[in-house]
């Protein structure tokens, strides 16, 4: 019997409700260039193994280094003392690597990110810094499953981060742009302008520069598709995760077949999509990925699982089991979460109809409370509108509201979906997620800003 199948035969037999084998390589290179010099250049490779045993609700997982025949027995044999069961797995072979393949990966062009560093500073003599971080990364995975899957997976991804500092009148402000992708570098570059990119950065940090205080009050914000669907993510989305929605801390709890926004929203996640950065053919279980619907017509349908949730609370296994390595377990995650853009407006004609209000073109950083769905995001590239046109740009603006209240405040839906891609951390692990939507207005929610 092939040892990999000897394996998942061997897991079947624990008397466990679940268990799996998880196999990982990793090759990262990170360049880090700071004002015309290289700060770092950094190269990682990392293989491992990982065992979970679940049952009756209760995990016990071990990890070792090495994706060999001798890691796999050492984990067992942590799992099998945790849970005091004792037997002995034996293989045809004495050891042998379960992923045998190597990983081949060129690091970034130093050359590169210098050239481009010299074109952003060009932009204009106010800037004082600028700081480019490129990172590649190629992932090698096998899974075996007591359920009898074996599942082998490849995975390559490209991020690259641009921070501009720009100082006008002794006060110094700050433009980022970032972008990334599940692709090799070499694609990756071929379908993104980092020059482009980078006159973004700049265009963000001479806006603040020239930014007037934002008003306050409850009024009217478009949300615009390229604001990337960050609050969609943080306000909504974790609280559709099943392990959110078990400890009780999410405001949708018991709340599938309830209408939890107006009808004109659908979000669903959907790592089936090629190259989004949170995109995958299989989960870190070795689930199929596939399409979840979360909110059909502002009617809840369904929430985010693992394994372990799945079967513990008797719900179907959407593919979102993710882990951010050999060392973890997995737990439920988004991948690519996004308001679908079935509206009939433009962009501007949402602009248009706005009497008063904020114009949202990029997020920042924000809190979220799970278990009410109360946020506050901060505001990094906002406009102010009066009577459908732009009026200047605003700084220090920020949003104030409730997730479940949002969703139900949103009265028009544009039909420009686009996506903005990044890390998302939860419980000490970071996985690659995509968040969009198309740009929408919400009625109304409070805007607090520096102007009293």
């Amino acid at each position: 019997m092939d040892d990999m199948f000897k394996i998942s035969d061997y897991l079947s037999q624990k008397g466990l409700d679940y268990a799996d084998v998880f196999l990982q390589k990793i090759d990262s290179h990170t360049v880090r260039l700071d004002n015309g010099k290289v700060e770092e250049v950094k190269s990682n490779h990392s293989h491992g193994t990982g065992v979970r045993f679940f049952a009756k609700g209760n995990t016990v997982y071990s990890s070792s280094n090495g994706t060999d025949l001798n890691a796999v027995r050492i984990c067992l044999k942590h799992c099998e003392e945790k849970v005091g069961k004792t037997s002995k797995l034996s293989f045809e072979s004495k050891n042998k690597d379960l992923i045998s393949e190597r990983i081949h990966l060129k690091s970034p062009d130093v050359a590169l990110l210098v050239d481009l560093e010299k074109k952003i500073r060009s932009a204009s003599p106010s800037i004082r810094q600028v700081l480019i971080n490129l990172s590649v990364a190629k992932n090698l995975v096998k899974i075996i499953s007591s359920e009898g899957r074996v599942v082998n997976k490849k995975r390559n991804s490209s991020r690259v981060y641009i921070h501009v500092v720009a100082e006008k009148g002794g006060t110094l402000y700050t433009g980022i742009e970032s972008h990334a992708m599940a692709l090799d570098l070499e694609t990756f570059l071929k379908k993104n302008d980092l020059e482009e990119m980078g006159e973004k950065a700049v265009k963000r940090a001479l806006l603040q520069a020239d930014a007037k205080p934002c008003p306050a009050g409850m009024m009217q914000v478009v949300l615009s598709g390229k604001s990337g669907g960050t609050m969609i993510h943080e306000a909504v989305g974790h609280g559709l995760e099943a392990d959110i929605i078990r400890k009780d801390f999410s405001v949708y709890k018991d709340k599938i077949g309830q209408k939890v926004a107006n009808e004109q929203i659908t979000l669903v996640d959907d790592p089936t999509l090629p190259d989004l950065y949170g995109s995958y053919c299989f989960d870190d279980e070795g689930t199929e990925a596939s399409r979840t619907i979360l909110i059909e017509n502002g009617v809840l349908k369904n929430y985010l699982t693992d394994v372990a949730s799945a079967i513990q609370y008797d719900l179907p296994r959407t593919g979102n089991g993710r882990r951010a390595s050999f060392r973890h377990i997995p737990i439920p995650r988004m991948s690519n979460t996004f308001i679908i853009g079935n509206g009939v407006y433009e962009a501007e004609e949402i602009i248009e109809s706005v009497k008063e209000g904020l114009l949202v073109m990029k997020m920042g950083g924000g809190e979220v409370h799970p278990t009410t769905g109360d946020f506050v995001f901060h505001v990094s590239e906002g406009y102010y509108v009066k009577n459908g046109k732009i009026q200047y740009p605003v700084k220090n603006a920020i949003m104030t509201g409730n997730g479940p209240e949002v969703l139900n405040k949103i009265t028009k839906i544009g039909k420009d979906l686009m996506f903005d891609a990044g890390v998302c951390g939860k419980s000490g692990q970071g996985v690659p997620v995509t968040d969009g939507q198309p740009t929408v207005l919400i009625e109304e929610i409070i805007v607090g800003g520096s102007q009293s």
